[in-house]
């Protein structure tokens, strides 16, 4: 057993740092170990049962963990894309899945539409990785697709529920009607639990300062609910892991369980994909290569062209629908999950089929990544040709700056981009705000504020934003590409002034050698809001934190930064 785990950790430890060093998901590292370690090259037999037993509690714990992390609000917040966009979307590729299965594997619908159901599903784990590497996690179109992911999460605990009721051997509709009863019992108990009991064990073991114990009760928690489940009430280990989950998670211990459960998640999550590696056949997939050609296709080209035209059809911009299309052109350990169920436990589905999901996986994550690289270029191409760009409404239009008063135009209407707003109207500036997110811009529209939807690196926004008659253009947002706008900006109005709030040092340091901006980076201003609360402490008086601080902006100019 421990030569199995050494061989399949370590595998996975290289081919994971190959991966991230390829600038690629770690999943596909983690799965060809898995396949390497099947081989027979090491003296010694590798038990892949061994490793599928672990594996069960790394599924249990990312269960877990979604339970963890699920919030209702951040759903809410997204409701009107995010819920209607992923069940009209799910359904489409749950259907074209089970004709491409019914066609090209040969099998009977019920097994095709489980093997779409497999498929419609992506990896959490790498739409949030190809988002934050691309300063896309926490923008408008970041919490869509997070939202979107909330759905098929949701529907994914429904399938586990579902399945031992489908495939149990008994009639439908009673066995529908027990397990609900059960489930609802099972969900009363489990609050029950957390209020009464869970919340006060864990608030006991937290005052005795022991790391080791709350993390033991974490862990308890996580899988001892999970078994409850299975034995108790007959559902699925996995969805009492994410009942457990959501009830630590609303509870004031969920950051703390939160640092101390997602590392043990991570480790044995690291072997489930090493299980899956190591039950992956290349010669299968070869063998059923009309089946996988399909599942590819639908993977890569059909889910992100119908999730960019369902957006559309919502009313969105073509920006959001490219960005959440292109992340969702994977499928990952949510899949791995089902398949593995519908093929080991229930026997309905071959595992040819499971082998085909697997290798789309590997395919589709290894591509997922480098594909997104050419999104922002993309979207810059078709909103330049006026392709998924909403017109502006006659009402709407910006009227042209009066001859009384200056004009500043603001990117962005976050926080940073409100204040300055308010401050800029307290002194009869006339304001333009340019702004991504359509809801905003349409409540602002309707209490009168010039705004207008659009990216404000495009000259033709910037130009219908009055930008060659402004004063100023004021860049509140980190994530915004404030480089590329200052020169849009300048290029239209060679004396405006430009202000840019930027996230890193670097990026900072090379526009204020350009001269084309004042600019504020992150990184500095956090640095130096520390050095003056730090100082007044210690009792120092304002000139002497004045002094220090300019002091440390000096230092910070010669601090070497890292590549962004």
């Amino acid at each position: 057993m421990i030569f199995t785990l050494v061989i399949g950790l370590v595998l996975a430890l290289l081919l994971g740092m190959l991966a991230q060093r390829l600038r690629l998901s770690p999943l596909v590292g983690y799965l060809l170990a898995g396949m390497l370690a099947a081989q027979p090259w090491w003296g010694h037999p590798v038990d892949r049962h061994v490793v599928e037993e672990f594996s069960h509690i790394g599924v249990v714990l990312l269960l877990f963990g979604v339970g963890l992390q699920f919030h209702f609000k951040d759903l809410l917040a997204v409701r009107k894309v995010a819920v209607p966009g992923a069940l009209i979307c799910m359904t489409l590729w749950t259907g074209t899945g089970a004709i491409a299965y019914y066609f090209l594997g040969g099998a009977d619908w019920v097994t095709a539409a489980l093997f779409g159901m497999c498929i419609c599903v992506s990896s959490t784990v790498v739409l949030t990785r190809v988002l934050e590497d691309n300063h896309l996690l926490h923008t408008p179109a970041g919490h869509t697709a997070l939202g979107w992911l909330v759905v098929e999460d949701i529907f994914t605990i429904v399938l586990l529920v579902l399945l031992p009721v489908m495939f149990g051997g008994e009639p439908l509709g009673p066995a529908l009607g027990w397990m609900a009863v059960k489930l609802t019992l099972m969900v009363f108990c489990v609050a029950y639990l957390g209020k009464y009991v869970i919340s006060r064990v864990l608030t006991y073991i937290a005052r005795s300062n022991s790391n080791e114990l709350f993390t033991l009760a974490v862990l308890v928690c996580a899988l001892g609910i999970a078994v409850l489940s299975s034995y108790v009430f007959n559902a699925s280990m996995e969805f009492g892991a994410f009942l457990s989950g959501m009830v630590v998670g609303q509870s004031r211990f969920a950051s703390r369980a939160a640092s101390d459960a997602l590392p043990m998640r991570d480790a044995f999550a690291v072997l489930f994909f090493v299980s899956v590696g190591m039950g992956f056949d290349a010669m299968g997939l070869v063998e059923h290569w009309p089946l996988a050609l399909g599942t590819l296709a639908l993977t890569l080209f059909f889910k992100p062209l119908s999730s960019y035209a369902v957006i559309r059809l919502l009313r969105r911009p073509g920006r959001l629908g490219v960005i959440v299309g292109t992340s969702l052109s994977q499928i990952g350990e949510f899949s791995f999950i089902l398949a593995a169920l519908v093929a080991g436990t229930y026997k309905v589905m071959p595992w040819s089929a499971v082998n085909v999901i697997t290798g789309v996986a590997i395919i589709t994550i290894t591509l997922n990544a480098a594909l997104y690289r050419f999104v922002p270029s993309l979207i810059r191409a078709m909103e330049e040709r006026g392709i998924g760009v909403a017109p502006q409404q006659p009402g709407h239009l910006i009227p042209p700056p009066a001859e009384d008063r200056d004009r500043v135009i603001v990117v962005g209407h976050g926080p940073c981009g409100e204040l300055m707003t308010d401050i800029l109207r307290s002194y009869d500036v006339d304001v333009v705000i340019i702004e991504m997110n359509i809801d905003t811009v349409v409540a602002l529209q309707k209490k009168g504020v010039n705004a207008m939807h659009g990216d404000a690196r495009l000259r033709s926004i910037l130009s219908l934003a009055g930008v060659e008659k402004s004063q100023a253009i004021i860049v509140t947002s980190a994530a915004a590409p404030a480089q590329e706008i200052a020169e849009a900006a300048c290029s239209l109005n060679p004396a405006i002034s430009v202000m840019a709030h930027t996230r890193y040092m670097q990026n900072a340091r090379r526009m204020r050698a350009e001269g084309t901006a004042d600019v504020y980076s992150g990184e500095e201003e956090v640095a130096l809001t520390m050095v003056g609360s730090l100082l007044r402490r210690f009792d120092a008086t304002e000139e002497q934190v004045f002094n220090a601080r300019k002091e440390a902006r000096k230092k910070l100019e010669k601090v070497p930064t890292r590549t962004v």
